[in-house]
């Protein structure tokens, strides 16, 4: 059966990845993200039933009018993927830019919670869907000069927990952390290092099938993709 998925961050690393996955398994994707070149890609290479928009995640009132045009020109979605996240600078925590501390935040915590916020009220009245909040191995650990970035992913596995306690029992929430993955974002932390871990086209082949198995009895459990 075809699956409407909801994506944020389909521009570029795992975003792009899971989009071209679920595309090609049959099922159709909405997407969105800040890049305008990227979108306008994605638009051209996919055609309805899929459908991608320009959207800042961290701004509720855009996330606000995409779901609005999302539920009603495709409905509620089976599986919502908060996908989208930005790293911060690596540094001692003193040191990282006031700038780029807000930004963080207000993508990776505020972000997720804008499009919970205009998604899951739709979800919550059909009481179907599946919402995946995209963690990290940083959202269960810790490591020197990423921070920022720890405690939004473990804000994001609270945050989720949480909401999974809210839903009514044919839904569900879950705090998925992907693994360590050969991504931009890793380089910025591990650097040549990086291209020793988990190719992204590697990773997607796991994560496609293992997402789509999701369903309301793995509500509130904190996963990771098998790899």
């Amino acid at each position: 059966m075809t699956k409407l998925i909801v994506i944020t961050g389909v521009s570029r690393g795992l975003g792009l990845a899971m989009t071209e996955g679920f595309i090609q398994a049959g099922h159709a994707v909405v997407g969105c993200a800040r890049s305008e070149a990227a979108v306008a890609k994605l638009s051209q290479q996919h055609n309805s039933p899929h459908d991608f928009m320009v959207v800042n995640v961290a701004d509720n009132q855009q996330v606000k009018t995409w779901a609005e045009q999302v539920l009603s020109r495709h409905g509620v979605p089976d599986l919502l993927i908060n996908n989208a996240a930005i790293i911060n600078p690596l540094a001692p925590l003193w040191q990282i830019p006031v700038e780029e501390c807000d930004r963080l935040i207000d993508v990776n915590i505020k972000g997720v919670v804008n499009v919970i916020r205009h998604f899951v009220p739709a979800m919550k009245e059909k009481n179907r869907g599946v919402i995946v909040n995209l963690s990290s191995g940083w959202g269960r650990s810790t490591s020197p000069e990423v921070a920022t970035y720890c405690a939004s992913k473990w804000a994001i596995e609270g945050l989720t927990r949480s909401l999974a306690q809210e839903l009514p029992a044919g839904m569900a929430a879950i705090p998925l952390n992907p693994g360590i993955i050969h991504t931009d974002m890793l380089e910025i932390c591990y650097g040549e290092e990086a291209a020793a871990y988990t190719a992204i086209k590697d990773w997607v082949k796991q994560a496609v099938p293992f997402l789509l198995k999701l369903s309301a009895k793995d509500n509130g459990m904190p996963l990771t993709v098998p790899v």
